[in-house]
């Protein structure tokens, strides 16, 4: 059953969205994630249906937290729909009254659904090391389907538009699909959209396929990083790991990151790499710093600022972000492709004086894009620097799931497709 198909009047359907939206004092300052899943809820509504809408905020690990309360989006969720209210249920385990009293074109906003763990369904208060914890965690499950089914019943019909959690089981993003039929059960249209753009990058591809991989660590990206190996013509890979590869060459990287459990790992990829035919493009020099603050991004009062060649980083340097060397590079890489994939900046692009490696990447990106490649950027910093840079109605598609993206890409099932898809 697709969204497109189902009709919708006369139903009351339980949607899974992602409104897990940035909140400064009470009030959401970007809506992204509100504004992508409008065009199923407002479906739904135009239908003639009425609306059940569920979602995370934070992580409040199976406790009630008044500052990860959904009941402060409810009127930014009404303005965006174009409601004059959406009603809220401040226990969304006992919502029962609420959704049986819920008329057609009304909508009904659930509180939080990780203030129960039942949501995720893992053991609280118990360590993996404990051996009650394998009973614990199988009580655990048993109490998530319970909740799951409480779920369910408050509707006729379960729609998933949550890319961001598909990559995980929980209640209301897989195991509440269980308690609707197939006819019953389907997925929203960006959830649609989502599963077409990572089948458009992994599946439909057409080549040249360049993959860019940013970001600080090997070891986060190395499954994405294979799996990428067997399809890709060209992969980039720059941010902080670019320190890892350098090291592994016996090169000189100063304050830079480095994982050094991990110098086999870059070695091998580079030998995966040669033998699958990938051309594999490294940086080649860093703009570095002798004193920056992360929290703040921000370069400390007298800092100085060089660039130097990625394996001979002096001492009382950091590198920080890909040298001009580095961001040509990666510009003519990209020059030509047809099909682009793109997770992680090359640096720390949020201070200024660290934006032109990643900024390179997106504005060669652009320039692909406008002569015809399919461009997918997925994880909140690439999506992050399309913003910046003004790049975001530039590019084909931004994906609005970070973990499930990258799961996706690694070549997994995601549990909130096959839920619905079977």
């Amino acid at each position: 059953m697709t969204i497109k198909d189902f009709n919708f009047a006369g139903k009351k359907a339980i949607v899974r969205v992602d409104f897990n939206v940035p909140l400064k004092e009470g009030v959401i300052t970007d809506d992204t994630r509100i504004r992508g899943a409008l065009p199923t809820l407002k479906h739904i509504l135009n239908q003639g249906g009425a609306l059940i809408i569920m979602s995370h905020m934070g992580k409040p690990k199976g406790k009630v937290k008044p500052e990860l309360s959904l009941g402060q989006i409810k009127n930014a969720v009404a303005e965006a729909l174009g409601v004059s209210e959406v009603k809220f249920a401040p226990d969304c385990a006992k919502a029962q009254e609420a959704a049986a009293n819920l008329q057609m074109g009304e909508v009904l906003l659930l509180e939080n659904l990780r203030y129960y763990p039942e949501e995720e369904g893992k053991p609280v208060g118990i360590d993996k090391e404990d051996p009650a914890y394998d009973a614990a965690k199988k009580a655990m499950k048993e109490s998530q389907k319970e909740f799951a089914k409480t779920l369910a019943s408050y509707a006729d019909c379960y729609v998933m538009d949550a890319f961001g959690t598909a990559h995980r089981r929980h209640a209301s993003t897989a195991v509440i699909a269980d308690y609707f039929d197939a006819d019953n059960k389907m997925l929203g249209f960006l959830m649609e959209k989502e599963v077409e753009a990572v089948d458009n990058v992994l599946s439909n591809i057409k080549r040249p396929f360049v993959a860019i991989m940013g970001g600080s660590k090997v070891s986060s990206k190395i499954g994405i990083i294979e799996n990428l190996l067997g399809k890709v013509d060209k992969l980039i890979l720059c941010g902080g790991m670019t320190y890892t590869f350098s090291k592994a060459h016996n090169g000189e990287i100063g304050q830079s990151i480095v994982e050094l459990d991990k110098l086999d790992v870059a070695l091998d990829v580079e030998k995966k790499a040669k033998e699958n035919g990938v051309e594999l493009v490294l940086g080649e020099d860093s703009v570095c710093c002798t004193s920056y603050d992360f929290k703040t991004f921000t370069v400390n009062e007298g800092a100085k600022i060089e660039v130097f060649p990625s394996n001979a980083i002096p001492a009382e340097y950091e590198g920080l972000d890909a040298g001009p060397v580095s961001a040509q590079k990666f510009a003519d890489a990209i020059k030509g492709a047809k099909t682009i994939l793109w997770n992680g900046p090359a640096g720390c692009f949020e201070c200024d004086d660290f934006t032109a490696g990643s900024k390179a990447i997106g504005d060669a990106i652009a320039q692909a894009t406008a002569e015809g490649a399919f461009s997918l950027i997925g994880g909140g910093d690439s999506v992050a620097c399309c913003t910046k840079f003004g790049l975001t109605d530039k590019v084909s598609y931004i994906s609005t799931g970070g973990g499930a993206l990258l799961e996706a890409i690694e070549g997994k099932v995601l549990p909130g497709v096959a839920a619905i898809k079977g």
